[in-house]
Order: C-alpha cells, then sequence, then structure tokens
C-alpha cells in the first residue's frame, strides 16, 4: 500500500530500524522487525547505506520480509551520493524485484573521497525516480531546523519545495527535540505551498553521549528542559535513557495532540524503546491497534 494513501486517510504510527553491517546475519534485524510488529505501525522504514558498509543489499531484504512474513508495510531508503544513472537504475530494478511501492528520496551524507556524481540533490533523484518508475511512493527528507549546510532557513524551505515540486508524495522530518521547531516549520511549509504531509520523526535519546552526538550531526538543538532532565538524573545510564524515552513520550503524544500528519519514531533498534512510544501513544488515546 501506499504511504501517501494512509497518511491522506489518518494520522499515521511508525519505525525506523537500520540494517546488520558488514557480514552480520539478518536474524537481528528480523528480531528488531518481529518486535516493532506487534505495535501495528502503518510501516517500517528500513536504512540504507551506500557507503562502503555493506548493508545495502540488506535494506532491500529487510523491506521485502516486513512485507511478506510480517504484512507490515515497508519504506525503504535509498540514496544519491556517489551514485551515477545506471546505479539508480539497478536499485530501482531491486526495489521492484523485491515487491517495494515506497522508498524515501535521499542525497545521504557527505563522506571523505565521496561526493555527487548524476545527482547534486535529493531533487535530482526524486525527478529521475518519478520518470523511471512512475508508481513508486516518494517520502523526502525535511528539515525543522534547516539543513545542517544550509544557514539561510528560507533557502532549506525552497530546496524542500523543489522535492515537492520533483515529485515527492510525503515529507519526514529530521529529529527535533523541541516541538515548536517544527510548528514553526510547519507554518513556514503553508507558506511556501508545500502541501504534501509532513511526517515528524523523533528520536529517544539514550545517553548523554547519543544526544550530542546526534546534535551536532544534525544541528539539532537541544532545549533547556532536556539539559535539565539530564542533569537531574546524573550519570547513571539507565535513568538518561529513562529520562530520554519518557522525554520523546511527552513529545510524540503533545504533536499527536496538535494534528501533525504522522509520527515516526527513530528507535535505534530498540523494541523496548519503540514499544515504550507505542504505549504513551496509546495511553492518551492517540494510538489504537
Amino acid at each position: 500500500m501506499k504511504i501517501v494513501d494512509i497518511l491522506n486517510a489518518k494520522q499515521t504510527l511508525s519505525y525506523e530500524i537500520f540494517p546488520p553491517k558488514g557480514e552480520m546475519p539478518l536474524f537481528e534485524a528480523a528480531g528488531v522487525s518481529e518486535g516493532l510488529a506487534q505495535a501495528h505501525p502503518d510501516w517500517i522504514s528500513v536504512t540504507f547505506s551506500a557507503g562502503g558498509t555493506g548493508n545495502s543489499e540488506n535494506t532491500f531484504k529487510i523491506a521485502n520480509a516486513l512485507q511478506e512474513d510480517l504484512g507490515v508495510n515497508a519504506l525503504a531508503h535509498l540514496t544519491c551520493m556517489g551514485a551515477t544513472v545506471d546505479d539508480m537504475r539497478g536499485h530501482v530494478e531491486a526495489l521492484q524485484s523485491n515487491g517495494i511501492h515506497n522508498v524515501l528520496a535521499l542525497r545521504g551524507d557527505r563522506m571523505p573521497g565521496r561526493d555527487t556524481v548524476d545527482f547534486a540533490y535529493a531533487a535530482d533523484l526524486i525527478a529521475f525516480l518519478k520518470q523511471v518508475a512512475p508508481d513508486l511512493c516518494i517520502g523526502a527528507a525535511c528539515y525543522p531546523e534547516g539543513h545542517v549546510e544550509c544557514e539561510d532557513f528560507d533557502r532549506s524551505i525552497e530546496h524542500l519545495k523543489m522535492k515537492q515540486d520533483a515529485g515527492a508524495d510525503f515529507l519526514v522530518t529530521q529529529l527535533f527535540f523541541e516541538n515548536e521547531y517544527f510548528y514553526r516549520f510547519r507554518e513556514a511549509c503553508s507558506r511556501a505551498r508545500i502541501k504534501i504531509p509532513i511526517v515528524c520523526g523523533i528520536m529517544p535519546f539514550t545517553s548523554v553521549k547519543q544526544i550530542q552526538r546526534m546534535a551536532f550531526t544534525c544541528g539539532a538543538s537541544i532545549p533547556a528542559r532536556v539539559i535539565k532532565r539530564l542533569a537531574a538524573v546524573g550519570t547513571n545510564e539507565a535513568d538518561q535513557r529513562k529520562a530520554g524515552v519518557e522525554y520523546a513520550c511527552e513529545q510524540l503524544v503533545d504533536l499527536a495532540e496538535n494534528g501533525v500528519d504522522g509520527l515516526h519514531v527513530y528507535s535505534m533498534n530498540r523494541v523496548d524503546v519503540g514499544m515504550a512510544t507505542h504505549d504513551a501513544l496509546v495511553d492518551c488515546g492517540y494510538w489504537k491497534d
């Protein structure tokens, strides 16, 4: 089923997993998939690596297994950093042979020795996919605080409009820790005539190191109340994880209450974290299995 059709019908709940790297067996990803499937999500997205870590092929295998074995809609990530047109044609063939109808089209992170080739921006990839595989449902990334490589927020919105115009069917945000940033972003999208559904991506932080790393990598701001919570729990890792999951649940409930199109949890392959967010939404009446 196309994800955009689900989004047009209801507020959604979804999760993200990432495949094992290198030669690791797939049973770990299968276990995570089975665990998260208990939450009856509208879809589960599977990340893609084009940086030589060896899990690109696993993305499509896991996405296929989600649909065939668990009956869960799969959203396969696809990045174009360093890719040629021929590379992308091969990926499209792999998507189609695995029965995958939903893809999240991304440029991908820059890495030493690897730069764009035939696709300078994600919008270029989206336009290509719409041309060669018009039946694909295409999602794109968006950035409530602006892209980390773009200092001009308005310019970031312009690039987002280009993704919509290229054929993106829906958007998924980068993680954020302050909901007000998203509400302002949503208003900016409306002013720019970006009309496709926007799914909110939330990552429950599980340690001080993790939130520091993600904030530096993604450019996400850390609110003062998050810092105060972490200071209150001290150095105990279990307490840090509990505080992070509780904060994410509060974010999700507030977003649901404010009528966002969808909720997407970056669960970092942790079933317990994913289920905690599910239970919080059920308890507050915003999600029914």
